[in-house]
């Protein structure tokens, strides 16, 4: 199944990091959280990629441009001007970079690669900034079963501060940052169906406010609940959060 990746957005909050690169090359270790989230759905067996370019979409094309020469062994013989690949340590992904435009919204991308999708039933979709664990597989039989025009992965987010038990004055528990057991809210991760695209009128539309309450309301939206790990990369506190889980080894998103 065909993987939709967003990669073109602002990211304003991230601006510290998101000056130099979009949001989707910020290294979690020594490689973008772009390709942790490529590397997840590939260990499922997804491998055709349609990254959705808009925000300095130059930086994600000679990222891949250049993986061969920077992640292969290379035979260079300057005599004869000849550069020959030894090795190929690359992945086996098939990978389309579609510019979507600078102010293009999140629906609205969806819909500007819609001739790369069209001949297809379902095809799966994430932002770039959001790393998981669930069983993306487990979504697409989900969605598969209830027949749906979208699937989205639920998760329970992080509290943003730690919690204490008190009882009479004495702290009889500390929980640092636990999950939030009041909700549930949008993981980023979808399975979709291509009818979706028949509600999508503009690039100006927003997945989040224009079409989701719309397929909500007309019985056409599932949540495939998950209370594994997830975390987004929203700020530069989650980046330190994410980089600090990759120094420690404590990668649970690392499922390949």
């Amino acid at each position: 199944m065909k993987v939709v990746i967003l990669a073109g957005g602002l990211g304003t909050r991230l601006i510290e990091e998101t000056k130099l690169v979009p949001k989707p090359m910020i290294r979690i270790g020594d490689m973008p959280i772009l390709w942790h989230i490529m590397k997840y759905f590939s260990c499922f067996g997804h491998k055709e990629f349609i990254i959705c370019l808009g925000y300095k979409g130059d930086v994600i094309r000679d990222f891949f441009i250049n993986s061969l020469r920077f992640n292969g062994d290379i035979d260079i013989d300057l005599k004869e001007n000849k550069i020959n690949i030894i090795k190929n340590n690359i992945d086996d992904w098939q990978i389309k970079l579609i510019n979507t435009g600078l102010t293009s919204n999140t629906a609205g991308r969806i819909k500007k690669i819609e001739k790369y999708i069209i001949n297809d039933q379902n095809f799966l979709f994430t932002y770039g900034d959001g790393l998981i664990n669930s069983d993306i597989n487990k979504s697409i039989k989900f969605h598969k079963k209830h027949k749906k025009i979208a699937t989205v992965t639920a998760v329970r987010p992080m509290k943003r501060f730690g919690v204490m038990n008190i009882s009479n004055t004495k702290v009889t528990a500390f929980n640092e940052k636990p999950v939030d057991e009041g909700g549930w809210i949008n993981g980023g991760y979808f399975v979709l169906s291509t009818k979706i695209l028949k509600y999508i009128h503009s690039s100006n539309s927003v997945l989040e406010k224009d079409i989701l309450p719309k397929l909500a309301k007309s019985n056409q939206l599932r949540a495939f609940q998950h209370n594994g790990f997830w975390h987004p990369l929203d700020t530069l506190r989650d980046k330190i959060n994410l980089e600090n889980f990759w120094k420690l080894r404590n990668t649970p998103w690392k499922v390949w």
